[in-house]
């Protein structure tokens, strides 16, 4: 199995690059299964606008969910699910569709928290050749992926979040809060006054589910003025916000956040520095932009989001490209 280096700023870490999986074959396996109606709901214009219309809220969505499946449709897109997150991102997914059910409990039997009320949605026939793109979406998750000649090329938007951030069924992003502590807490008295930007918290994640992420001025601690320990640290928070992609797209993310500048890349937090109390953090680069908020019922309300700052979430740079190549 072949084994990948990656470095930002002195920190070495080894990844394995298992090879990319033949994502077409399993994706046109679940859509063959589908009645001809859901098919059309389903399988959209690769330039549809529909692809960009995403959120992390309940709400009527397009293409078909959990509870509209079959037996052997729903095994299909289990099974899709698995070629394209990695065992822990599967889980994770998995443990924060099911705090619906926890929610439904908590607001005496409210019938919208519903773990059945996720959608598969695609854009374009999967192929090997070409570009094509598909969307798992539903409360507190959207996971979107681009494909170009067998292999991916975008993954982000990636939103993840959690309600109750912990509950008696578990806490799915508790490495996302606890290793953004321990960055923290490693920090000086200098170095936190330059990461700690406000005392008060967003309300929200900034970008909120904006078509195209932004992000006003540049506040926080730059890499450059972070120890080779704290380093990596940092590093390590960005491997927790990319382990629910599979190894090989970790490792083409991690290529991306090496190449960026350590004095333009900034961790910034703001809120409280308590561990029960309401905070946000963000991670900040030319690129690549990590958001993170526990700010909702007492600080036990979590999102976290990965977006591309140069607006390529949803491979819309490729989609940009391919359209004016077939319009020539």
């Amino acid at each position: 199995m072949a084994r990948s280096v990656v470095c930002l700023a002195g920190v070495f870490l080894i990844g394995v690059n298992s090879g990319e999986p033949r994502m077409e074959r399993e994706a046109n396996r679940f859509i063959d299964l589908l009645t001809p109606a859901q098919r059309s709901a389903t399988v959209l214009a690769p330039g549809s606008e529909t692809r960009f219309d995403w959120h992390f809220v309940p709400k009527e969505r397009h293409g078909v969910a959990w509870k509209q499946m079959t037996a052997a449709q729903r095994e299909a897109g289990m099974d899709l699910l698995r070629a394209s997150l990695s065992q822990a991102g599967l889980a994770k997914v998995e443990a924060i569709r099911q705090l619906e059910l926890v929610l439904r409990e908590l607001e005496n039997g409210n019938a919208i928290r519903d773990p059945e009320d996720y959608h598969f949605l695609f854009f374009g026939k999967p192929s090997a050749q070409g570009t094509w793109a598909w969307r798992y979406e539903g409360h507190h998750t959207s996971l979107s992926f681009a494909y170009r000649d067998g292999k991916l090329y975008s993954s982000s938007p990636q939103f993840l979040g959690s309600n109750p951030g912990k509950s008696k069924a578990g806490e799915p992003l508790t490495k996302e809060k606890e290793l953004a502590f321990v960055f923290l807490e490693s920090l000086n008295a200098g170095q936190r006054t330059k990461a700690v930007v406000s005392q008060t918290a967003p309300p929200d994640i900034v970008t909120s589910a904006n078509r195209k992420a932004s992000i006003r001025g540049r506040e926080g601690i730059a890499v450059k003025h972070l120890t080779p320990a704290q380093r990596k640290l940092l590093v390590d928070l960005v491997l927790t916000h990319a382990e629910v992609q599979t190894p090989v797209e970790q490792a083409r993310r991690l290529a991306s956040f090496q190449a960026e500048d350590p004095k333009t890349l900034v961790f910034a937090w703001m809120g409280s520095t308590d561990r029960k109390g309401p905070h946000y953090y963000r991670i900040q680069g030319d690129r690549l932009l990590i958001e993170y908020d526990n700010t909702q019922n007492g600080a036990n309300h979590v999102h976290s989001v990965w977006r591309d700052l140069t607006g390529n979430d949803w491979g819309e740079d490729l989609l940009k490209a391919h359209y004016a190549a077939s319009h020539r």
